[in-house]
């Protein structure tokens, strides 16, 4: 069989010609296909004010800053994500403190965070790892006790949901991905939800350096002189990303159900296979399915995913725990043994393909493969 990628898009000709009329048109930046892929999301995600954004670290970013979180605080979050969770917290000036993961799900252990509690905590930052959310109304209860922020991590989750939550409906934001192997892409983009129509003002300020004007409202309409009240970044998702978007989140569910169908295959072929371990997907949750990954036997991971690649099919880490970065031990002094759930996740998994265009049988192919190797 031909080489399997590890991930390819969804975007199809309707979305492609959607951006050739944005292209063909006077207006590139921040303007109306923007503006209707933000209502269009706010719509799907159930929370009122959507802020189109360059990428999710610039969501968890302005979070921050809007939140009024920053030099000398601190944020409790997961060493299991990607760095960008935690270098956006050291962007906003503050530290990241990292809790332990949940064995089961890999996901933050709420059990285990008001232990890390202190005077300088001011908000938890919690990532829904893979697709299945964190439990969030323990969050929610923990966050209310200590007069805490909660800033979700949503990169993973679009989809979303746990106990009838869904992303972003416990938090006082939420934050989304679109880069290339996110579920719907603009190959580089982001969002931050927000049902406050103050916090969703001042972060539409935060995304174009600070002034009070967009230049949709400078440009497109009677032009009048803008100012600069706060100091701002230069964030703004833009009209070709947007137009990028809006045709893959009419179809959202569609390409959630065809990745649904290849997770059961690969679950049901590979939940007895000997020296393979699964993360469980929990009861009452809508997984997102957006990262397929087993635990592998300890100490072959790496051999087996040079083989994997070898017999061309694509593999991916997702992740190598944070504070074991080098970075992160040498600012933080953080070692190995800090985390002993997280660093066993991530010296064990590996993902697999998983994405809509991603046949049956190239799936049922890949987990021969891994039979194979194994």
């Amino acid at each position: 069989m031909k080489k399997i990628e590890f991930f390819k898009h969804s975007i199809d000709d309707k979305d492609i010609e959607r951006v050739n009329t944005v292209l063909r048109s006077i207006f590139l930046t921040t303007g109306k296909e923007v503006e209707e892929f933000e209502q269009k999301f706010s719509n799907y995600v159930g929370i009122e004010y959507t802020v189109g954004l360059t990428s999710c670290t610039a969501a968890l970013h302005l979070s921050l800053i809007a939140l009024g979180i920053g030099q000398g605080d601190e944020v409790i979050t997961t060493p299991m994500s990607f760095c960008a969770t935690a270098n956006a917290i050291i962007q906003a000036g503050a530290k990241p403190v990292f809790v332990d993961v949940e064995e089961e799900t890999g996901n933050l252990n709420g059990e285990l965070i008001e232990s890390s509690i202190t005077n300088k905590t001011k908000a938890i930052m919690p990532v829904h790892l893979y697709g299945q959310m964190c439990d969030m109304a323990l969050i929610a209860r923990i966050a209310k006790k200590y007069n805490l922020k909660i800033i979700e991590d949503a990169a993973h989750a679009i989809e979303a949901s746990r106990d009838s939550i869904k992303v972003g409906h416990l938090s006082d934001t939420v934050c989304f991905s679109f880069y290339p192997t996110k579920n719907i892409t603009s190959g580089e983009g982001g969002a931050v939800c927000i049902d406050k129509e103050k916090l969703a003002k001042h972060l539409k300020m935060l995304r174009v350096h600070g002034i009070d004007s967009e230049a949709s409202d400078r440009y497109t309409k009677r032009y009048r002189h803008w100012d600069m009240p706060i100091f701002g970044w230069k964030y703004n998702m833009d009209n070709i990303q947007a137009a990028l978007l809006i045709g893959q989140l009419g179809r959202i569910e569609e390409l959630w159900q065809n990745r649904d169908t290849l997770w059961k295959i690969y679950e049901e072929a590979l939940s007895h296979l000997k020296g393979i371990s699964l993360l469980k997907t929990l009861p009452n949750v809508k997984h997102a399915r957006h990262l397929f990954t087993v635990l592998t036997p300890a100490g072959k991971r790496d051999s087996l995913l040079f083989t994997i690649q070898d017999r061309h099919v694509g593999v991916a880490v997702n992740y190598r725990p944070i504070h074991l970065l080098k970075y992160y031990r040498k600012t933080f002094g953080y070692k190995k043994g800090d985390f002993p759930v997280a660093e066993e996740i991530g010296k064990r998994t590996l993902s697999l393909p998983l994405y809509p265009s991603l046949k049956e049988k190239e799936a049922r192919y890949v987990v021969q493969i891994l039979k194979e190797v194994l």
